[in-house]
C-alpha cells in the first residue's frame, strides 16, 4: 500500500458518457450550459461530447456545435470520444485538442458493441493514434468491462493487462480502467489495478467505476490505495451503457468530491456548485438525482 495521494484530478464524463444514455434529448444549449457550468466549479477535465455517427449515438449527433459554443477554460482540458478518422476529422475541424479511444477488455463485448475483435478495434483506431501524435493532439484510452461482462461474463485480468498495456504503449498518455456494468467489488478491484500497474506506471491510470450495486466509492477508495490519482465520475451519477443492460450510471462526481475532501484530498472543485449542477441537471432530465450527497445536502 502507497500513501494515498495529495490531490485527485476528477475526469468529469456527464456530457459525454452520461449523457449518451439518458431517454431525454437535452437541447444544444442545455449541453452547452451545463458545461459552462461544470467549468465554473474547478474541474479540469470535462469530457465534452463524442464524434460517432448519429445514427448510433443520436443523443450527441450535435458534437460539433456544442464544442464550438462552450466557454474554454485556461488550463482545463476539454476531451472528446472518436471512433475513427472520419470521427477525428470532424472533431479536428472544430479545434479539439485532445482525444479519446476506446475498446473492451471482453472479446464479446466488443463483438455486441461494434462488431469487432479486441485486435480489430484496436487497428480500427491506431491511425486514429497516429494522426494525433503528428497533429499534436493528446489520446486518452479507455478499457471496458475490466471486473465482468454482460455477455461472457468474467474477464481474465491477463486481457485487462494485455489491452490497457496495449493502449499505454501506443501512445495513450492515460488509460482509464471501466467497470462498465458496475459488478466489481474492493478487492477485485485492487487485484485488477495492482496487475495492470505492474505493465502500465499508476501515474498513467484511471478508474472508471459505475454504481449498478453501489460499490463505486468502495472500490474507489481501494484504488487509492495503490495510488491511482485519476478519477472518472458523472454529474448527478447521469448514464448508463447503451451496450451493457441493466447497467447503471456513473458514480456520481459530487460522492466522489465528497469523499475526498472528507479525507483530506485536494480535488480544486467547488462542491456547492457541483451540487448544484447536478440538480439542476436533474430537473433538466425530468429524472431523480442519483448522487447520495445531493439529495442529502439541502
Amino acid at each position: 500500500m502507497t500513501a494515498l495521494p495529495h490531490h485527485v484530478r476528477i475526469v468529469e464524463v456527464g456530457p459525454r458518457d452520461g449523457l449518451q444514455n439518458e431517454k431525454t434529448f437535452l437541447p444544444t444549449a442545455t449541453k452547452i450550459e451545463l458545461i459552462d457550468r461544470l467549468s465554473d466549479t474547478g474541474l479540469q477535465t470535462i469530457e465534452t461530447t463524442s464524434f460517432v455517427s448519429p445514427k448510433w449515438v443520436p443523443q450527441l449527433a450535435d458534437a460539433a456545435d456544442v464544442y464550438v459554443a462552450i466557454r474554454k477554460k485556461t488550463g482545463a482540458r476539454y476531451p472528446v470520444l472518436v471512433p475513427n478518422l472520419q470521427g477525428y476529422d470532424r472533431a479536428r475541424a472544430v479545434g479539439v485538442a485532445e482525444i479519446a479511444v476506446f475498446t473492451a477488455a471482453s472479446e464479446a463485448f466488443n463483438r455486441k458493441n461494434i462488431n469487432a475483435s479486441i485486435d480489430e478495434s484496436i487497428e480500427r483506431f491506431t491511425p486514429v493514434i497516429e494522426r494525433a501524435k503528428v497533429d499534436g493532439v493528446a489520446v486518452r484510452g479507455y478499457v471496458s468491462t475490466v471486473l465482468g461482462c454482460p455477455y461472457q461474463g468474467e474477464v481474465p485480468v491477463a486481457d485487462v493487462v494485455r489491452v490497457a498495456k496495449r493502449l499505454h504503449d501506443l501512445g495513450c498518455y492515460e488509460v482509464s480502467l471501466g467497470d462498465t456494468i458496475g459488478i466489481g467489488t474492493p478487492a477485485k478491484a485492487k487485484s485488477m489495478l495492482a496487475a495492470v500497474a505492474e505493465h502500465v506506471p499508476v501515474s498513467a491510470l484511471a478508474v472508471h467505476f459505475h454504481d449498478t450495486r453501489g460499490q463505486a466509492l468502495a472500490n474507489i477508495l481501494a484504488c487509492l490505495e495503490l495510488g491511482v490519482a485519476v478519477i472518472d465520475s458523472s454529474v448527478s451519477g447521469a448514464g448508463g451503457c447503451p451496450y451493457a443492460r441493466g447497467a447503471t450510471g456513473n458514480v456520481a462526481s459530487e460522492d466522489v468530491v465528497y469523499m475526498l475532501q472528507g479525507m483530506d484530498i485536494e480535488t480544486g472543485i467547488d462542491l456547492s456548485k457541483l451540487i448544484e449542477t447536478g440538480r439542476w441537471l436533474s430537473s433538466q432530465l425530468n429524472r431523480i438525482n442519483n448522487s447520495k450527497v445531493g439529495l442529502a445536502v439541502a
